[in-house]
């Protein structure tokens, strides 16, 4: 299946500002000038008879080819892949600028369908790879360098060798995949369509969440309550989306023989599931000393007995509730990247100057950011729902250095420039501390440095204790799902046992904010994607201090790893900074940053 981009950062936003200056939009140009564009019909045509092609020179086949025959097999399957994913992108792109627009949401349907059917006959490939001896396969790649450069794919593959059903089963699953993606616009449509009161002016999800980080404590207790109402008004449907793709991932782990839901992700992210536990524990004994000790620290700053969960992105008393202009953002990032190496920011500026950012908040437009790497021979776009606070700069700086990691990973090709999620957030969350560090340099004042430092703060705890509170839901969610349906009340107690752990004893927790995660695409889209955040983060804070220390040719193997893309395992793209993310001890590394920042904070209240 060649799956649509979402929504991969679960930010603030809202409502769009005269005063932000001219907000860029896409130009989707370099894939299709339009639906109706010459180019992609011949794309089309040309993927039909591809497929068709593929499958009647290679199925049955494959145990008989030499190395040379191999090679070839395996770069046609990857121009398959690239003009499948440049259609599958310009559809998903084009809908996301517009997903209540029935005309947009019935082209990417009927043109995922197409590809489905289309490279349905594809699917005996990984099958009869994974039943090649591993001896002949590997005698295949000494013999031929150009095609022992794709071991990592074939690694990636024959991972999967233990849980591969029938060729039958496997095509059948490959076609019923397109229902699967029908509940993920379900739920979309769902979100993009509604609509909050707020004193009277109606708002999508995006102005009213905005609202949660508004100076005036009324508003933003305002707009929580209203988010609870409506989403409580449609948790019906929230309820039965999140049961139906629950329990669609238990039949296929059933039939698969995959231990637990999270094996799937875990072996698409390349990452050994003790890594991941690990990550999970050091976070969550870390939460005293993070989020809860933070959260205190707030709590007396806003001036309250106990807080709401209306506070927790509140601004702080002393904070300049400022706009930044798209102008200013612009040059701030710019800045810091091309302070770190002029070559970062020679790969930036085309996102701006080029028609590659789509940054205003529009009627119907996805909630969110994402940056989405289309495929190789094109260039990634960035979305954003840019507001001008200085978190909207944060996001901008992330996606952005997804942007530069996709440019620089694209010289591996279609199969081996995608990184596993784990690695993905790498370049962003380094692309964030690097404009952090920037504007903490710029403060002109103690009372400016601490705002800037709890802002960060936040961010790092969203990033990392929120995620990772989110993982634990998933598991929950999950694990519960296979003793049978759960009511919208079942849910929202398992969310609710995981927020009071994580946020800690400043809280109090309205009714009615057991239903917020009902808008989290995350859960939908991609299971169990939540923890890459927190891994990239901590991953980001090591790979920092090594940076902070100086170590000679930093920039060099940082580009480096970021070229390399998919092609490495982690522990081979660490290595050269002298880290190891299988090493207990690396996590309490990264969130020692997280822990010092709070540190620093509480010197200043004494």
């Amino acid at each position: 299946m060649f799956n649509l981009p979402f929504p991969v950062r679960d930010i603030n936003a809202s409502s769009g500002d005269d005063s932000l200056g001219d907000l860029p939009e896409w130009n989707l140009d370099d894939l299709y000038t339009g639906q109706d564009a010459p180019e992609l019909k011949r794309d089309l045509d040309w993927l039909e008879s591809a497929c068709n092609s593929f499958a009647a020179d290679y199925e049955g086949k494959l145990a008989d080819l030499d190395a040379a025959g191999l090679l070839e097999c395996i770069q046609r399957q990857e121009r398959i892949n690239q003009i499948a994913g440049r259609i599958m992108s310009y559809a998903g792109l084009r809908y996301y600028q517009l997903t209540t627009d029935a005309d947009r949401a019935k082209f990417m349907s009927d043109v995922q369908e197409k590809v489905t059917n289309f490279t349905t006959p594809l699917v005996f490939f990984t099958l009869e790879l994974n039943r090649l001896e591993d001896d002949h396969l590997a005698g295949l790649l000494d013999q031929n360098a150009d095609l022992a450069r794709y071991k990592p794919i074939f690694d990636r593959i024959r991972a999967m060798k233990p849980y591969q059903l029938s060729d039958e089963m496997e095509k059948f699953l490959h076609d019923l995949g397109v229902v699967g993606d029908a509940w993920e616009r379900l739920f979309d449509e769902t979100i993009a369509g509604l609509t909050f009161d707020i004193d009277g002016e109606p708002l999508n999800i995006e102005g009213t969440l905005n609202f949660l980080t508004d100076p005036d404590r009324k508003k933003r207790e305002t707009a929580a309550r209203e988010l609870a109402e409506v989403f409580s008004g449609n948790i019906k449907t929230f309820a039965r989306v999140h049961n139906t793709q629950a329990k669609e991932k238990e039949i296929m782990d059933r039939w698969r023989g995959m231990p637990t839901a999270q094996t799937g992700r875990h072996l698409s992210n390349q990452v050994e599931p003790e890594v991941v536990e690990a990550l999970r524990n050091a976070v969550v004994a870390a939460y005293p000393k993070l989020s809860h000790r933070y959260y205190e620290l707030k709590r007396k700053w806003l001036g309250l007995d106990v807080m709401q969960v209306w506070d927790r992105n509140a601004p702080l008393p002393m904070e300049d509730p400022r706009i930044v202009g798209w102008d200013e953002a612009e040059k701030t990032v710019m800045d810091a990247y091309t302070a770190f190496d002029p070559r970062m920011g020679e790969l930036a500026q085309p996102f701006f100057k080029k028609g590659w950012i789509d940054a205003g908040v529009k009627p119907g437009k996805a909630p969110g950011a994402f940056a989405h790497p289309t495929v190789t021979d094109v260039h990634p776009y960035v979305m954003l729902n840019y507001l001008g606070k200085p978190r909207d700069v944060m996001t901008l700086a992330h996606e952005l250095g997804h942007g530069v990691h996709q440019v620089l990973a694209a010289g591996q090709g279609e199969m081996l420039s995608s990184t596993p999620l784990t690695l993905a957030e790498t370049a962003s969350v380094f692309g964030e501390m690097l404009t952090f560090r920037k504007m903490l340099d710029g403060a002109k004042d103690d009372a400016q440095r601490k705002v800037m430092l709890a802002g960060k703060v936040e961010d790092m705890i969203n990033t990392v204790v929120r995620q990772i509170a989110f993982y634990d839901f998933e598991c929950k969610l999950h694990d519960a799902r296979r003793g049978g349906e759960l009511t919208p009340d079942d849910i929202n107690a398992l969310w609710m046992s995981v927020q009071a752990e994580s946020l800690g004893p400043a809280f109090e927790f309205m009714d009615g904010y057991e239903t917020f995660w009902a808008y989290i695409p995350h859960f939908v889209h991609s299971p169990f994607y939540v923890y890459a955040y927190a891994f990239g983060d901590g991953l980001v804070n090591a790979l920092y201090s090594v940076y902070e220390d100086g170590a000679d040719g930093f920039e060099e193997k940082y580009f480096d790893m970021l070229k390399a893309g998919g092609s490495k395992h982690h522990k081979e793209l660490l290595a050269p900074f002298g880290l190891d993310a299988s090493d207990p001890k690396f996590w309490d590394k990264g969130l020692a940053m997280i822990s010092g920042f709070i540190d620093e904070l509480e010197a200043m209240e004494g």
